[in-house]
């Protein structure tokens, strides 16, 4: 089995080093993966400027190429230009912190899976409920069994799972649990403060606003230390709409007037 494994905490990420030694012991592996530090960028790929690729040793071995984009474009590469046989699967993480609900969609994590899943591979993102973790292990032992479960099982194209783990002691996971992306979205806050020059700036925070109330949905399955693997894809038309909106009069807008 070929396994291409990226992130978007960088390459040189505690998660990333403990996931390729877990995937080492069932399959090839290929590591590509930011230069540095990618969180929250999202589906971003680069295109008005170059791509620099490096060849990064970890202990003084050869562990992987870093990029000095995002994980989408590691991905891409990583497929197109650096792997001489496509993967049979693509792994991102592990992650420092979890995404579930809203997040998928800021997370690089997950746009690295993504990628893979739009271009038809088979995919997995698996993150730590924890910015601060200590012991990757679980979540590793996790994502080599999963790995085997998808290797056996396949996926749809398009289709990739998104994977969450507590950040607790194994011996106090309630459990594993297929879910649904929750609901739950940020109430941000920009912090207004002054650097020492006295020039003004502005620091994001804010809040995590619970809209969910069941462990049927990812962050709320979490929450009660359960292991949380959601199967997304990536058809955003909203159906109920879409049928709402066969009503409308559209063609009318063509002949219509537009005054101020």
């Amino acid at each position: 089995m070929r396994i291409l494994v990226s992130n978007d905490d960088g390459i040189d990420s505690a998660g990333i080093y403990a996931l390729v030694n877990s995937l080492k012991e069932i399959a090839d592996v290929t590591v590509v993966a930011p230069h540095k530090e990618q969180s929250a960028v999202g589906h971003a790929i680069t295109m008005q400027t170059p791509l620099r690729v490096f060849e990064y040793h970890r202990d003084g071995k050869f562990f992987g190429y870093a990029i000095d984009g995002t994980p989408a474009d590691c991905v891409k590469i990583g497929i197109r230009n650096l792997m001489s046989e496509p993967p049979d699967i693509v792994v991102s993480g592990i992650n420092h912190g979890s995404n579930t609900a809203v997040n998928i969609i800021y997370s690089g994590t997950v746009s690295a899976a993504r990628e893979a899943a739009i271009m038809d591979f088979p995919a997995m993102a698996i993150s730590i409920t924890s910015h601060s973790v200590k012991d990757f292990s679980f979540a590793a032992k996790i994502a080599k069994k999963l790995v085997l479960e998808i290797y056996k099982n396949g996926l749809p194209n398009g289709t990739m799972l998104n994977v969450n783990v507590p950040n607790v002691p194994e011996s106090e996971i309630a459990g594993i649990l297929i879910t649904k992306q929750g609901k739950s979205k940020w109430d941000d806050i920009y912090e207004k403060r002054v650097d020492p020059y006295g020039r003004n700036y502005y620091w994001l925070t804010g809040n995590l606003v619970e809209l969910d109330d069941s462990i049927e949905f990812d962050q709320i399955a979490i929450k009660n230390k359960y292991v949380s693997i959601t199967p997304i894809h990536f058809d955003l038309t909203d159906y109920q709409m879409y049928e709402k909106m066969k009503q409308w009069d559209v063609e009318k807008l063509l002949a219509q007037k537009v005054e101020k």
